[in-house]
């Protein structure tokens, strides 16, 4: 049950956050940021990755892990980043974010496949969604957006990953199938992370305290 609930309490948590902060980004968001990027990198290599390799053909699986890439880079196109922090929302747009909104549930849809029982990776979409959600919801809260619109889209980002997630565990999809998209998703989260970790605070600013998030991020997945 903590593989469909843990993803919601983490938007949750991370809507609580953006009105306690009251702050599009603050510095404990971003050392979070780079915590949740180190930490789905380590599990992403710890756990999903060898599980992939171990069931398709290498070439395939390396095949299937760029497309993983090229396509967050295409949702990033319509997104602008938001799955990495980078939300763009113009205070005075009334109209629905339709591209970012669209965008964002296919990631959130997607990165659910990996997520069993038996595996920790809901742990690294835990870490990864809570800033996420965090700095999204600051930036509704900022626009002009009606009340109703806000909900909809928090409340439907929030279940598109458990979503995912049972389709994966309750389909009929062969298991070849379910591997194939375990590795492309592995290609959006190795993306995802990278970009995070590469990123530099404004004035190359809270390095030191980056770096120990990042070290910390890996040290955690490792003994998870």
């Amino acid at each position: 049950m903590n593989t469909y609930l843990l993803p919601i309490f983490a938007v949750i948590f991370g809507v609580v956050l953006a009105f306690i902060s009251k702050h599009q980004k603050t510095i404990n968001t971003k050392l979070l940021l780079s915590f949740s990027g180190a930490f789905l990198l380590a599990l992403t290599l710890f756990d999903l990755l060898p599980e992939v390799y171990e069931h398709l053909e290498v070439k395939r699986t390396g095949l299937c892990i760029m497309f993983g890439i090229l396509l967050q880079i295409v949702l990033e196109f319509f997104s602008k980043g938001a799955e990495h922090g980078h939300v763009h929302i113009h205070k005075h747009e009334t109209s629905f974010p339709w591209l970012l909104f669209i965008s964002l549930c296919i990631h959130s849809f997607l990165e659910g496949f990996p997520i069993h029982v038996h595996n920790d990776m809901v742990y690294g979409v835990l870490i990864h969604k809570i800033p996420i959600a965090a700095l999204i919801t600051a930036f509704l809260l900022q626009s002009n957006y009606s009340k109703s619109h806000i909900a909809f889209f928090l409340i439907t980002f929030a279940a598109m990953t458990p979503l995912g997630t049972l389709v994966s565990n309750t389909s009929n999809l062969g298991i070849d199938y379910i591997y194939t998209i375990n590795a492309i998703v592995i290609g959006i989260f190795f993306h995802i992370s990278t970009t995070i970790l590469f990123e530099t605070g404004e004035g190359h600013k809270f390095n030191l305290s980056k770096l120990i998030a990042i070290v910390l991020g890996v040290g955690i997945a490792y003994f998870i």
